[in-house]
């Protein structure tokens, strides 16, 4: 039996009708309450025409059947059920980043042919702008926030429109051919949206499948379980970052709670560890030491009662060992979750650690369809092979990148008679059959012919317990090309050296990959989901090797 993300929503509000479904601030939306708005706001699409046209077995792998919402908005109820009901409608949602500035957003609005968009208060200056450079006037919803600005034109305010819509079950046919679409701007070039079909999200990103790996047969299968079940699940980052939104969506589909922290513009580690106390959250999710050092020195400073937490899990970026045994010692109870993983692909591992466990280097259990391909992308590496390749993953994977051919054939190469997803992860086969993450080909060093991967040396400072976070990028050599530089804030009070650091460095790692020169800065740049911003990082190097000349 293939799934869909508003059937299984439905299935499940039915059995947990009066039982807490999201939580945000001083209110509380039942199972029933969010039904309820999601099928009002399906119908607003469908009274607007927005919805499926065609069939998605007619189309090539780039192409979309549906209507597409932009979510324009920070975290809280509104994306949540903008997600959902533009589903429910036979539309598809899409992420919005809303950091970019108005060239990015247009460029992003006409690549997705954004035919509604669903935009907060404070974001209305920016896209007054955006709107007149759009190939077609999307219809509005604006979310109020109390910035009380006038409604766009044509505009209509979220709450009214739903307030006047039917209640009842959309009268759309639900299918799992329906897409999930999810964009990303990768670490280069312009933002591409990976198209899924919703059956092969669930299973290949959620984990909607038995415990012997088999589909399920009936929807009762998620509904059983979900009677039993008290999760409450705070997914940290923006809602529209993938690691974020699967979360909050797999929270559901396993009849849990969503939790939403009160300040949602800006990361508060005070405000999520507030919200975890006071909900009694049992799962967090946040992205790598960007998040874990904060949270805990607002930790140590003002413990909180965390008795309920059992879960800290981390997307996009994986812990140090160090700050896996800090948070272990502060809070012994939890089991960290390291999800390997990618927007192209879904889940394709994890790495648990729990108090007493070896904290060294991360190594994931690979699921059953990952794969390292060889360097040339030609063939697949044997287990026993250690190579350094491509991280890869085979079965359910996306159809493809949203009205880019060329892009989704270099993407998802066929190997060995099989697609597969290659996002651009370096990884090699360990001897015990796990997978050691390499990092991010974008962001390699090429230093006198030997590659040096980013993420390898950043772990490798951060053994150092003088140092509270770090970024590695390459500088142009005249003698190796280019040549390892790290950008290094310490923790407060601290005074290291960049020797002390190499020293440090070099009890993990071959000298070759040792950074030639530290930059020291207060903070480290991140984006609002705690991805590294290289960029910020190299300029840094630039900007210190003009002052030294």
């Amino acid at each position: 039996m293939e799934l869909n993300l508003a059937e299984i929503h439905e299935a499940l509000a039915a059995a947990l009708a009066d039982r807490p479904c999201l939580v945000w601030r001083d209110r509380t939306w039942t199972w029933r309450e969010v039904t309820d708005r999601t099928r009002r706001l399906a119908d607003v699409l469908g009274q607007h025409g927005l919805g499926r046209h065609g069939d998605l077995a007619d189309l090539l792998g780039w192409a979309s059947p549906h209507d597409h919402v932009g979510l324009y908005l920070q975290n809280g109820n509104a994306y949540l059920e903008a997600q959902l009901g533009a589903s429910k409608a036979g539309a598809a949602a899409f992420n919005v980043n809303y950091r970019y500035v108005a060239d990015e957003l247009a460029y992003l609005f006409r690549d997705a042919a954004a035919a509604a968009i669903v935009y907060q208060d404070c974001y209305a200056e920016t896209l007054a702008d955006v709107l007149p450079r759009l190939d077609r006037q999307p219809l509005l919803l604006r979310v109020a926030d109390g910035s009380d600005h006038p409604l766009l034109p044509g505009a209509l305010d979220y709450e009214e429109a739903l307030a006047a819509a039917s209640p009842q079950r959309p009268d759309v046919e639900w299918r799992p051919d329906d897409l999930y679409v999810l964009y990303t701007g990768g670490t280069t070039g312009n933002p591409k949206g990976v198209l899924w079909r919703q059956a092969d999200f669930l299973v290949a990103a959620l984990g909607v499948r038995r415990r012997d790996g088999t589909d399920h047969e009936s929807l009762d299968e998620l509904v059983e379980p979900a009677r039993r079940r008290n999760l409450a699940t705070l997914p940290a980052p923006p809602l529209m970052h993938g690691a974020a939104m699967w979360n909050a969506l797999s929270t559901w589909i396993n009849g849990g709670t969503i939790v939403v922290q009160d300040h949602v513009d800006h990361f508060d580690a005070a405000d999520i560890l507030d919200t975890c106390e006071r909900h009694q959250v049992t799962s967090l999710l946040i992205v790598g030491d960007a998040f874990a050092r904060p949270l805990l020195d607002e930790q140590r400073a003002r413990p909180r009662d965390l008795g309920a937490l059992r879960f800290v899990l981390s997307g996009g970026a994986i812990f140090s060992p160090a700050l896996r045994a800090d948070l272990l010692a502060l809070v012994p109870q939890v089991r960290i979750v390291d999800v390997l993983g990618s927007s192209e692909a879904g889940r394709q591992g994890v790495a648990n650690s729990e108090a007493g466990t070896a904290t060294g280097p991360t190594r994931f259990v690979p699921s059953a369809t990952t794969a390292i391909l060889a360097p040339d992308r030609r063939t697949l590496l044997a287990p026993s092979d250690p190579t350094p390749g491509w991280l890869a993953q085979g079965g359910r994977i996306p159809r493809g990148y949203l009205g880019d051919a060329a892009k989704t054939e270099a993407t998802f190469p066929v190997v060995d008679g099989r697609r597969w997803a290659v996002a651009g992860d370096r990884a090699a086969w360990r001897p015990d059959g796990s997978v050691e993450l390499l990092g991010r080909d974008s962001v390699t060093i090429n230093t006198g012919g030997e590659k040096v991967f980013a993420e390898e040396v950043e772990q490798a400072l951060k053994h150092h317990p003088g140092v509270y976070d770090a970024l590695v990028v390459g500088r142009p050599s005249e003698r190796w090309g280019q040549e390892v530089v790290a950008v290094v804030a310490l923790r407060p009070g601290e005074a290291v050296s960049a020797d002390e650091l190499r020293a440090t460095a070099a009890e993990h790692l071959a000298r070759y990959k040792l950074p030639k020169a530290v930059v020291f800065r207060p903070a480290i740049s991140r984006s609002p989901s705690g991805k590294p911003d290289y960029a910020w990082a190299r300029a840094q190097v630039v900007a210190q090797s003009a002052d030294q000349a």
